[in-house]
């Protein structure tokens, strides 16, 4: 059976993150990492996430990428696109998001696309064509510090603008709360106007579902997690997927717990410090000791004599003044690549040593890890917080349960909640 929905994600944990919305809609839905190889069958689901690591990347490669991904997705039989990027719009103005939503839009054939990264359920709303994280605009947010995309302006309209080729507009507030009709109206009205995107507002879940309904005969959409809150039920009325069924059962494995943490968040940070109380946890300083390898057997033979029934904690996380200091000296890229590298070194040993259960926080950190790990696909599961599923990897060497979450998601006590849903269901 061909799919129904395919997406483009530019990140690892924010395709997890769509995947999750998609499963909690009704959707049976499949993470790829990575573009599959040419002739590769689709997966038996009614959605499939293609994740790439492209957020950061180079233009050009990144374009290529999400064109890859968008060419096996359609000979799947996708019959909708996704471009999936971060609820706070993680780019900078040389960034990704526009040439790689203008070359999308060039290979379908689509004059427009609505664009919405709004996730409510996270605190992320975007009004008059502005993101708030919470109550602060993205720039007020902690998001300007960011170490590899600061985002230093919450007008998203002129943030798009300055990276696409085609004109931006804006789907208002005032529009979308008169519901899918107005805001159809509106997404017709604007490529007539020379408008190639829309930045649409929404407030709750409920602009997202009436965004999904208006945009069930869009080719692309482009956007955070949220606007795909309303899909699965276009495909409902369309008598193509299921009225109700049960998409997110996984087997849960045997073996030790663990989580490796590589974000500098806020979120991520409080995560680890609340951690630090309840189970073993050790912080590894990359900037003390700037060897990845050495970082990595350090933290492995901590974790040696700890792995059994309690879960443990290994983290590189680091304030932003002590990120900058280490990129200060080793350059931006050299740092993100030390703390990736050791991570990932880390995660390998943990799963050598018996770690069937493994959360890892952080983007960048996980596309790492998943990627030495030789993970190709991931089943979607149970929902641990917003955004944040348990999955189950597909085809590897061992059963083995991946909890991949973004940086700045999940609340304080996001990795005991995920301990304790595992004790729950196993």
């Amino acid at each position: 059976m061909p799919i129904l929905l395919g997406s483009v994600a530019d990140d690892v944990t924010g395709a997890t993150d769509l995947a999750n919305t998609l499963v909690r809609g009704g959707m049976r839905t499949v993470q790829m990492i990575g573009v599959p190889a040419p002739g590769t069958a689709a997966p038996d689901a009614d959605a499939v996430v293609v994740a790439l690591k492209s957020r950061t990347a180079p233009v050009g490669e990144a374009v290529a990428q999400s064109l890859a991904a968008l060419a096996w997705l359609r000979s799947c039989g996708a019959a909708q696109v996704l471009f999936k990027v971060c609820s706070t719009f993680d780019s900078t103005d040389a960034g990704n998001i526009g040439p790689v939503a203008d070359a999308l839009l060039a290979a379908l054939g689509a004059p427009f696309a609505p664009v919405c990264p709004a996730f409510p359920a996270n605190g992320r709303t975007v009004y008059q064509g502005h993101l708030f994280v919470g109550s602060a605009l993205l720039n007020e947010s902690g998001m300007e510090k960011h170490p590899l995309t600061p985002m230093t302006d919450a007008n998203l309209v002129r943030v798009l603008g300055r990276q696409s080729t085609g004109t931006v507009g804006l789907v208002p507030y005032a529009t979308v709360a008169q519901g899918p009709d107005a805001i159809r109206r509106a997404c017709l009205a604007l490529p007539e106007r020379g408008h190639r995107y829309a930045i649409v507002d929404a407030l709750s879940d409920a602009h997202l579902e009436s965004l999904g309904a208006a945009s069930s005969d869009l080719p692309l959409l482009v956007g955070g997690s949220g606007i795909a809150i309303g899909l699965p039920e276009n495909f409902r009325r369309s008598g193509r997927l299921a009225a109700s069924q049960s998409a997110d059962r996984l087997d849960v494995p045997e073996g030790h717990t663990a989580v490796i943490a590589g974000s500098c968040s806020r979120a991520t940070l409080g995560q680890i410090g609340l951690a630090r109380d309840h189970v073993p946890t050790l912080e590894l300083d990359p900037l003390a000791e700037p060897d990845a390898l050495a970082l990595a057997a350090r933290a492995l033979a901590w974790a040696e004599g700890r792995l059994g029934a309690r879960p443990i904690v290994i983290a590189a996380s680091a304030t932003p003044d002590r990120v900058a200091l280490l990129q200060e000296r080793l350059g931006r890229e050299a740092a993100g690549a030390l703390v990736e590298t050791a991570l990932s070194e880390i995660a390998a040993g943990l799963v050598a040593r018996g770690v069937r259960r493994l959360i890892v926080a952080g983007g960048e950190t996980s596309g790492a890890v998943v990627q030495r790990l030789g993970i190709t696909r991931l089943r979607i599961g149970p929902e641990i917080d917003p955004g944040v599923p348990w999955t189950r990897a597909e085809g590897g060497d061992v059963p083995l349960l991946l909890a991949l979450k973004s940086g700045n998601f999940g609340a304080r006590d996001f990795f005991l909640k995920a301990f304790e849903m595992l004790e729950q269901v196993s």
